[in-house]
């Protein structure tokens, strides 16, 4: 889901892409439907500069450069009902919104190199 909201809501200035917390080789059928619903696309979804962690598990030191990874704690509403897929889009959305917002800003405080 994050891929897509970053893709639609803020191409701008992030580059999205995800395996998801379990790579599966699909997208469950709800987290298309939430998509849709919400006025976003699934199809174009496939793992940067920004590492968001959405697992709730520490990332193991070494394997990303900890400096670019960004915790956040999402609940995977795999095989719950509709609600819950909504309300984790919502929580998604308002990071992803957050996190655009400050790459927006911090990329307008930037000098042109002369």
């Amino acid at each position: 889901m994050a891929e897509a909201i970053a893709r639609y809501d803020a191409a701008d200035v992030i580059e999205p892409s995800s395996a998801g917390l379990s790579p599966m080789g699909s997208i469950a059928e709800q987290t298309k439907q939430t998509l849709i619903l919400n006025g976003y696309t699934a199809s174009g979804l496939t793992s940067a500069d920004i590492i968001i962690n959405m697992t709730g598990q520490l990332v193991e030191e070494g394997f990303w450069d900890q400096a670019k990874v960004e915790d956040w704690m999402v609940q995977d509403p795999y095989g719950a009902a509709p609600e819950t897929y909504q309300r984790v889009l919502e929580g998604i959305k308002r990071r992803v919104d957050q996190l655009a917002k400050g790459l927006r800003e911090k990329r307008q405080h930037k000098t042109p190199a002369g």
